[in-house]
C-alpha cells in the first residue's frame, strides 16, 4: 500500500498551517540515548510501507487496550518491551484494558489507566512487576481508593499522581503510596457541568504545560481548562470544530493540540483565544481518523496519535499534511506483531516522553 496521504480541508486551514511550521516543542538533545530496557527487538519489523523511521525521536509505548497489554515499539516496528509476559502479574492480578500510559518523570516507571477496570497501576519498567495500586479492580465509586473511569493518570516529580476521574467530575491528586486523594479538585458527583474549579463537565485529561499549570480537557460542552494545583483557573477555552475533545496538550506556549473523538474524527492545533491554527483531513480515498484519542507533539514538529478504531499508531507531518509513519494495520485489529487492537494510549520512550519534556522545559529534573 502507498503512503497515505491528507490535506487541509480549507483555504483559511492552509494559510494558518504555513505558521504553524515555526512552532516546536521543547525537547531533549537528539544525542540522548534510548534506555537499554527497550533496546533488544522482540520481533520483525512490522511498519505499514513507506513508513520513515527516522520521523521518530526513539521508540513508542503503545497501550494496546483490548490486547490488555503495553507494548514498546521502536522507529522501526520492532517490538522491544511487553507487559504483561507470562509470570509478569502475581496469583489475584489482572491487567485489562489500559487505557493510557505515561513514563514517570525518572523514567523508570510508567503510570496506566485502566479506566473501565476502575484502577490505575504503577508498573516497574525494569521488573515487569506492578509495583502501586489506586483504585479497586472492576468496581466504580468515588470514595477512599476508589475511581470511576479514570483518565490519562501522570506522576509528578514529587511523586504525587495526577488523574482525571471522569465519571466522578473531578481532578485527583493522589500521594505516593496512598489510597486516599490527598487534594480533589471539583466537587465528587455524578452529575458533571463546566463551571471549574468546583465542577468538571466530565474532564478526561490533565496534562502539564511548561509554565507549570495543567490542561485539563472536559468533554461536556467541548472545554480546555488551564489550572494550577491549587484550582485555580487561568483560562477557558473551547477548541474549534471539535464536537468530543480528548486529552488536549500543550505544543508549545500558547500554542495546544487536541483531538476530536469522533467518526470521522479531528486533529488540530489552536491558540489560547480559540483560534485554530491547523487542522488535518485525509484526502478523497485515504483513510479518514476513526475515534483519535490521543495526539502529542514530536521534537520535529510532527505529531504523533492514536487512531483509535483504525487499530494503528501514526505520525503526521504538519506541513505536508502527510501520514509518514504507520504502526498498526487500518481498520485490521490483531495481536500479532504489527497489529494492535484499539490501542487508546502512546508516549515516547524517554527522554523525550511527554511528562519528561515539559518537566525539562520548567527546569524541573
Amino acid at each position: 500500500m502507498a503512503l497515505l496521504l491528507g490535506a487541509c480541508g480549507t483555504a483559511s486551514q492552509s494559510a494558518a498551517k504555513k505558521g504553524h511550521g515555526v512552532v516546536r516543542p521543547t525537547s531533549p538533545p537528539t544525542s540522548s540515548p534510548t534506555p537499554a530496557a527497550f533496546t533488544q527487538a522482540l520481533s520483525a519489523p512490522s511498519l505499514h510501507p513507506g513508513s520513515d523511521p527516522s520521523v521518530l525521536p526513539g521508540p513508542v509505548l503503545i497501550a494496546d487496550r483490548s490486547n490488555n497489554r503495553l507494548i514498546v515499539v521502536n522507529p522501526q516496528g520492532q517490538i522491544t518491551w511487553i507487559f504483561p509476559r507470562p509470570g509478569d502479574l502475581t496469583p489475584g492480578q489482572t491487567f485489562l484494558v489500559p487505557d493510557d500510559a505515561f513514563f514517570t518523570p525518572d523514567g523508570k516507571e510508567i503510570v496506566v489507566t485502566e479506566e473501565d477496570d476502575f484502577v490505575i497501576s504503577v508498573i516497574d519498567v525494569a521488573t515487569h512487576r506492578i509495583v502501586y495500586r489506586y483504585g479497586t479492580p472492576g468496581t466504580e465509586g468515588m470514595g477512599p481508593n476508589q475511581l470511576w473511569n479514570p483518565d490519562d493518570a501522570m506522576m509528578l516529580p514529587d511523586g504525587y499522581i495526577i488523574t482525571a476521574d471522569i465519571k466522578n467530575c473531578r481532578i485527583l491528586l493522589i500521594g505516593p503510596g496512598s489510597h486516599a486523594p490527598a487534594r480533589v479538585i471539583g466537587t465528587s458527583t455524578n452529575d458533571c457541568y463546566h463551571a471549574p474549579p468546583a465542577h468538571w463537565g466530565s474532564p478526561n485529561g490533565a496534562f502539564p504545560m511548561t509554565n507549570g499549570h495543567y490542561l485539563v480537557t472536559e468533554i461536556n460542552g467541548d472545554w480546555v481548562d488551564e489550572i494550577d494545583l491549587s484550582g485555580r483557573v487561568y483560562n477557558t477555552i473551547h477548541p474549534p470544530g471539535v464536537s468530543y475533545p480528548s486529552d488536549t496538550n500543550e505544543v508549545s506556549p500558547g500554542v495546544y493540540v487536541t483531538v476530536s473523538y469522533s467518526d470521522p474524527g479531528v486533529l488540530e492545533t489552536f491558540n489560547s483565544s480559540g483560534r485554530v491554527l491547523w487542522q488535518y483531513a485525509p484526502l478523497a480515498g485515504a483513510p479518514e481518523l476513526n475515534q483519535p484519542s490521543l495526539a502529542e507533539p514530536l521534537p520535529n514538529g510532527d505529531f504523533l496519535l492514536n487512531d483509535d478504531y483504525n487499530h494503528r499508531v501514526i505520525v503526521i507531518d504538519p506541513q505536508t499534511d502527510q501520514v509518514v509513519w504507520q504502526y498498526g494495520i487500518t481498520g485490521q485489529p490483531g495481536s500479532s506483531p504489527g497489529y494492535l487492537n484499539k490501542r487508546d494510549g502512546v508516549d515516547l520512550v524517554p527522554p523525550y516522553s511527554l511528562d519528561i519534556r515539559h518537566r525539562s522545559s520548567m527546569g524541573q529534573p
